[in-house]
């Protein structure tokens, strides 16, 4: 096959790879997310409905009635009297208040007349009883409470703040822990709600806060749950089309991942009807059209009765603002300051009239199918086709991607992702038609797509200097291999949540990948939380074993300093053991036909993989071999045992590097001569002698596991001695 057409199967793969891992949510892309936000709010505006029966009243606090009754916030009585007349002369169906009463509305003169009853004048009887006829007028709170009684009135109020105060609603239901760690339901820590003697009055309540308010600001979706102590509430849109539907009992609809037992919400019902929600509880908002789409009425013409009467009777109303002064406007995909009262409203005419849109959990998966479908049939037909033909081609699967989109969105009220597929067309025409631009030093750019994930882009550099040298297709060299591997995993594993999991692994990877690229290692491959990388190749390093041995080394540390961090954290201590090999190893492109890597294989790169396993065995932090051991001369070494490995005759000796021999002070060769010693003494079956000496070092450091697994193997072989063709060695029969 022609080496340009691999090459632009190659470039076009990767794209469409981008774009699912974006859609796997492993890559952020936010032109992608920010292109689909377009695209929905295009498609909204196209398709707003032209009529609807509107079923909910705005009354507004607007420039007029802040000029007539006052500034805001108003005396409760007026607020008592606005909401009397509402279902007492108009004969509303329910109310529902965007507003929350959090603080007392005390009038100064009720202070005084308190102060007056209780001081100079408690003995007066003329005063105490003109004081008790007209402190009832003056209990401003009480006044609006009464009103709230025995009618529909909702209460709005605001979760997820760093305060707790006034009086919750009764929750729609109390959910157990552990179905509550299920849901993606937003959790909340604090609320600010009405005083309670109004919310104990009134019918019921709902949070107006938003926490799923989109990157750019946008009132796209809204939650209509969210929880607090386990207790769920509803939203203020979904409690006021409750109450006006006659208080129809809420039911969650949700669906069972298999592999996490996690609980996806997909409908949340209110008798017979279903509304559809995203994971979060939420609702993408039904807007019929910019402000003023539904009926505003002054509050002021309410309060003196000014409204005609077919207007409000048996309406839902909505007791919010439009005034720019109160601060109530939000973003929304039809305009830049859209009343937030008005938010709500589109909610409950969409939950009424069943036309709230529906973007199910499955769609990721048709997005994700979509794109590799995409992806595949491009890459492998345009380059087959002419200029025109690829044209036709591209025209033709846009329009059939929006069509059907849109045929989605119009007849099945399904929001169906568009902007990445009709993107990944574009961009792989584009790919195809300019690739000859970018043909120049082809070497270079496939020298540096091959390796730059595993080597260090300063040595991609080396390397395309050196091309001749790169021998792709398999060789034997000598080199050196590492292997890298977290003590405890599984139990690390099992005491973090799944994201947590994952930062944890990519803090400590990170780090590691850092140290060998330093000392110009190829990364060969992570297994988990395991490492494996090698020195010598692609370019050959006649200090591959040093370079090996440093960066085991500067793993070990640069883990120290990790502890800290995890231990800020509260993460679980980690410790890693390292094991370093050197030999003739096979290496070049190994793999089938469908994936191909760049690894290494043989007896000695197995060993490197045993001697990181060795490490738990004998106590200590790196084990390399002899092999190394005497290509590094450099190094002070602490000799551990001469082993064979499982699956392997021959004997090896092994060793614990210290670092370089400068570094080592003269207390430490003392005691490492003496460990020597014992160790000739063991191998001579010298036992009491070999005793005496790892015995006193033993003394000295108790906890250095090496002396006991001698002084263990002395006290055996007393009683089991070896047989006569012993070499000293010890054989592992596990990995």
């Amino acid at each position: 096959m022609d080496i340009q057409r691999i090459i632009r199967y190659a470039l076009s793969l990767a794209l469409t790879l981008a774009f699912l891992l974006h859609v796997g949510e492993i890559l952020n892309i936010p032109i992608l997310t920010s292109l689909e936000n377009q695209a929905y709010d295009a498609r909204l505006k196209i398709t707003l409905p032209e009529n609807v029966d509107k079923q909910v009243v705005i009354v507004d606090i607007d420039e007029k009635s802040l000029e007539a009754i006052g500034q805001w916030p108003w005396n409760r009585n007026i607020l008592a009297k606005i909401n009397d007349v509402l279902f007492d002369h108009y004969q509303i169906k329910a109310i529902g208040y965007d507003i929350v009463f959090a603080e007392e509305d005390v009038d100064e003169g009720a202070k005084l007349l308190d102060e007056m009853a209780n001081s100079s004048l408690k003995d007066n009887p003329d005063f105490i009883a003109e004081y008790n006829r007209v402190m009832s007028s003056l209990q401003h709170d009480q006044r609006f409470a009464e009103s709230l009684k025995d009618r529909k009135t909702v209460m709005g109020f605001v979760m997820d703040t760093d305060t707790i105060k006034g009086g919750l609603p009764k929750a729609i239901t109390e959910l157990d822990k552990k179905t509550l760690k299920k849901l993606a339901i937003n959790k909340t820590e604090g609320y600010t709600a009405n005083l309670k003697q109004l919310q104990q009055s009134a019918f019921s309540g709902g949070f107006f806060n938003n926490p799923l308010l989109d990157d750019d600001g946008v009132f796209r979706r809204v939650p209509l749950l969210q929880t607090y102590e386990n207790e769920l509430h509803e939203s203020l849109a979904l409690a006021l089309a409750r109450a006006a539907t006659g208080s129809p009992v809420i039911e969650m609809v949700v669906e069972t991942n298999s592999d996490s037992d996690d609980l996806f919400l997909e409908w949340v019902t209110i008798g017979e009807i279903a509304i559809p929600v995203d994971h979060e509880s939420g609702v993408l908002v039904p807007y019929i059209g910019k402000q003023k789409s539904f009926e505003y009425i002054s509050a002021t013409d309410v309060l003196n009765k000014k409204v005609d009467k077919d207007i409000l009777s048996g309406k839902i109303t909505l007791f919010g603002t439009s005034a720019p002064g109160l601060l109530d406007l939000r973003t929304i995909p039809l305009e830049p300051a859209y009343p937030g009262v008005e938010v709500h409203a589109n909610i409950i005419q969409g939950i009424l009239d069943g036309r709230i849109l529906h973007a199910p959990g499955y769609t990721k998966g048709y997005e994700f199918i979509l794109i590799s479908f995409i992806g595949i049939a491009l890459t492998f037909s345009l380059p087959v086709l002419s200029a025109l033909f690829s044209t036709l081609v591209i025209l033709g699967s846009i329009v059939l991607l929006i069509a059907t989109n849109f045929y989605a969105w119009s007849n099945a009220q399904l929001v169906l992702p568009i902007a990445a597929p009709v993107l990944l067309v574009i961009m792989l025409f584009a790919l195809q038609m300019t690739y000859g631009f970018f043909v120049e030093s082809r070497g270079k750019r496939q020298l540096a797509h091959l390796f730059g994930q595993y080597v260090p882009p300063e040595l991609v550099d080396e390397m395309s200097k050196k091309m001749e040298d790169i021998n792709l297709d398999g060789e034997m060299r000598e080199m050196s291999v590492l292997f890298s591997d977290v003590r405890g995993f599984t139990t690390i594993s099992e005491s973090l949540e799944p994201k947590e999991l994952t930062d944890y692994i990519n803090a400590f990877l990170t780090p590691i990948t850092k140290v060998i690229h330093d000392d110009r290692g190829t990364i060969d491959k992570y297994m988990g939380d395991a490492v494996m990388a090698f020195w010598g190749a692609p370019l050959e390093d006649d200090q591959h074993a040093l370079h090996a041995l440093t960066a085991a080394l500067g793993i070990i540390e640069r883990m120290k300093s990790l502890r800290e961090e995890f231990a800020i954290k509260q993460w679980p201590e980690i410790h890693v053991g390292v094991g370093v090999n050197s030999g003739i190893m096979n290496v070049g492109n190994k793999g089938s036909e469908f994936r191909v890597d760049y690894t290494i294989l043989g007896d000695a790169v197995n060993l490197g993989s045993r001697l990181e396993g060795l490490t738990k065995v004998y106590g200590v932090d790196i084990i390399t071999s002899e092999f190394t051991r005497h290509a590094v001369p450099e190094f002070e070494y602490r000799e551990l045992d001469r082993v064979r490995v499982k699956g392997k005759d021959k004997t090896v000796t092994i060793y614990e590097p210290l670092g370089l021999l400068e570094n080592i002070d003269k207390s430490e060769r003392k005691l490492l001569k003496q460990f020597h010693i014992g160790i000739k003494q063991y191998r001579a079956q010298n036992w009491d002698a070999a005793e005496r000496e790892i015995f006193g070092l033993s003394q000295l450091d108790p906890d250095r596991k090496i002396y006991h697994i001698y002084l263990d193997r002395i006290m055996h072989y007393r009683e089991n001695p070896p047989a006569d063709d012993w070499d000293g060695s010890f054989t592992h029969t596990s990995k």
